[in-house]
């Protein structure tokens, strides 16, 4: 900057050049008891195995594993799904979540990863 200067537009160019600098990626990996979600590639990883995961299996287990430990109700899964849960069958929730444990199965993940809280919804 050059003198005189502004002490408004320093401080917005101070303000400025802190909010680039705060940004930071979204992690690329997310892991949670072994089980390593790759967000770039949609693939989940399991002791050295993995799976590719479709749009709605990835979307579940990556709003999940974002929030590990904490309840994730079937609203809250329907509007990351769907961006609606007007008009979506409460059933095709559970499937997409069956497919998951499946996916999950087939790579060795214990069966209480997934867990559901009846009334509540989902955890990891």
């Amino acid at each position: 900057m050059t003198k005189p200067y502004n002490p408004a537009v320093l401080l917005a160019r101070i303000q400025s050049v802190l909010r680039r600098a705060a940004r930071t990626e979204p992690p690329s990996r997310i892991e949670h008891k072994g089980v390593v979600l790759d967000v770039a590639r949609s693939r989940v990883e399991y002791e050295g195995r993995g799976v590719e995961l479709t749009r709605n299996e990835f979307r579940v287990l990556h709003l999940l594993m974002e929030n590990k430990g904490a309840i994730i109700s079937r609203q809250e899964l329907m509007m990351e799904l769907w961006q609606s849960d007007a008009f979506i069958d409460d059933n095709t929730l559970t499937v997409n979540v069956n497919r998951l444990r499946k996916s999950l199965a087939s790579i060795g993940v214990p069966d209480g990863f997934l867990a559901t809280r009846r009334g509540q919804g989902y955890l990891v």
